[in-house]
């Protein structure tokens, strides 16, 4: 890959694999998330979907995810103007809005496990979603959505 890549093309320029480099891994996409029917607000909870191994925060089985999970959103360099439903710290949603990438990002540190270290992800935070009865018992507010 071109070294810093993502600071030089825009998320429509990037190949396949510069684009999902850009995954931190912090798994809070797969977080369960309500929207407002009257204000569209969004709240994340703490259910994670059935796919996150919420020790590692990857999708186990992420090349089938949506014949599994039919609802599972695709990210795609088309659909960036949409991120606005990804949390603040997402690569993805930051390049969208001309932001650079965190110091924790693996893409700047080179560490894959630095944004465990730094709290950003679902690592430890998250429940399954099979033992939730009502996500609205399950809204977070964490500093990092």
């Amino acid at each position: 890959m071109t070294e810093k890549f993502w600071e030089t093309k825009t998320l429509k320029q990037m190949t396949h694999t510069e684009w999902e480099s850009l995954c931190d891994g912090c798994g809070k996409c797969c977080l369960h998330k309500l929207q407002d029917e009257d204000t569209g607000e969004l709240a994340f909870t703490n259910a994670a979907c059935r796919l996150l191994d919420r020790e590692t925060a990857r999708c186990t089985d992420y090349a089938h995810r949506r014949i599994h999970v039919p609802d599972c959103v695709r990210l795609t360099p088309k659909s960036a103007a949409k991120f606005n439903w990804l949390p603040a710290t997402c690569a993805y949603r930051l390049l969208a809005e001309g932001k650079p990438l965190y110091p924790w990002h693996h893409l700047v540190c080179g560490d894959p496990e630095a944004v465990h270290r730094a709290g950003i992800s679902v690592r430890g935070r998250a429940v399954s979603e099979d033992a939730v009865v009502d996500l609205e018992d399950h809204i977070v507010a964490w500093a990092d959505l």
